[in-house]
C-alpha cells in the first residue's frame, strides 16, 4: 500500500497522485477466469483512502458473448471495499475482436450511443459526489 512505502519510486508517486486527484474512476478490464486481471487488482491495491467517496464506472470486455460481466461484478465488490461506489450501469463489450479492427478503430457505431449514455451517467455521479465532498465527508 502506498502509505506504507518509505521511499516510493517516482512511478508510484505519480500513480498515487493520479488516484488521489481523480474525481472518479473508470477501470477497463478483461475477464480472466471469471475475474479481473491481476495487474489491475494490484494497481487498485496501492491506495485506499484516496478512493473514498468517489464514484466508479466499470467497463469490461471478453472474447466471448458475455463481455466480461463476471469481472465487472467482481470489480464492483472491490470498489465497494475501497469506498468508491459503482454507478448502477456497467459497460460490457462482448466479442471484442469483432468490435474493433486491428488498428483499434470501432467497427460498430452502436457502441458510441451506448458509451455516451454510460459516460453521461458517470459524469452525473462525479458531479454529485464532488459537490458532497466539498461539504465534507463522514470520516
Amino acid at each position: 500500500m502506498y502509505k506504507e512505502m518509505h521511499s516510493p519510486e517516482p512511478k508510484y508517486q505519480k500513480l498515487h497522485e493520479m488516484i488521489k486527484n481523480s474525481d472518479g474512476y473508470i477501470p477497463v478490464t478483461p475477464e480472466y477466469n471469471h475475474t479481473t486481471s491481476a495487474a489491475l487488482k494490484n494497481i487498485l491495491d496501492y491506495c485506499l483512502e484516496e478512493y473514498f467517496f468517489k464514484p466508479s464506472a466499470i467497463v469490461s470486455y471478453s472474447a466471448g458473448s458475455f463481455g466480461g460481466i463476471n469481472a465487472a461484478q467482481h470489480l464492483r465488490q472491490i470498489f465497494a471495499e475501497l469506498g468508491a461506489s459503482s454507478i448502477s450501469s456497467s459497460f460490457q463489450i462482448p466479442k471484442v475482436q469483432e468490435v474493433f479492427d486491428k488498428g483499434g478503430n470501432l467497427l460498430d457505431e452502436e457502441y458510441n450511443k451506448r458509451i455516451k449514455r454510460f459516460l453521461d451517467e458517470f459524469d452525473w455521479y462525479v458531479e454529485a459526489f464532488k459537490n458532497q465532498r466539498a461539504k465534507g465527508t463522514p470520516y
